[in-house]
């Protein structure tokens, strides 16, 4: 009998992307951060699905690929402190399907940013400054 020791992981960061349901509350949080900017008066849908692209994009960059270190105190001697969250998912194993997922959700962004804006670079201009 082992007491006083914890069955845990070493870095909570390596699993919480494979945690249950978390794909969809990634996509529902997106969802409600277009929904809220949609509330918005006088803001067009070709800005709002711009804005969103953006917000998520800018948001993804800095929580995935700027910030290194974990919230927890691991028993890894200093590893992860050194690691971007993006390079401790998934216990550094490249393509595996939250990799996959987070590469792919902002390319999908893309094109229905792209559908909705109807393709037009000069819509967040026009539309905020009449």
């Amino acid at each position: 009998m082992n007491v006083g020791t914890a069955h845990s992981e070493v870095n909570p960061n390596t699993w919480v992307m494979n945690s249950r349901g978390i794909w969809l509350s990634y996509v529902l949080a997106i969802g409600l951060l277009h929904v809220v900017l949609l509330s918005i008066p006088f803001v067009s849908v070709p800005v709002v699905w711009t804005l969103t692209n953006l917000i998520h994009n800018l948001g993804m960059y800095v929580f995935l690929h700027t910030v290194k270190g974990t919230l927890f105190e691991t028993p890894d001697q200093g590893k992860a402190r050194l690691l971007t969250y993006w390079k401790q998912m998934d216990y550094e194993v490249q393509f595996t399907a939250s990799r996959k997922f987070l590469t792919i959700t902002p390319i999908v962004l893309y094109f229905l940013t792209s559908f909705y804006t109807k393709y037009d670079q000069v819509h967040s201009y026009s539309t905020l400054c009449p």
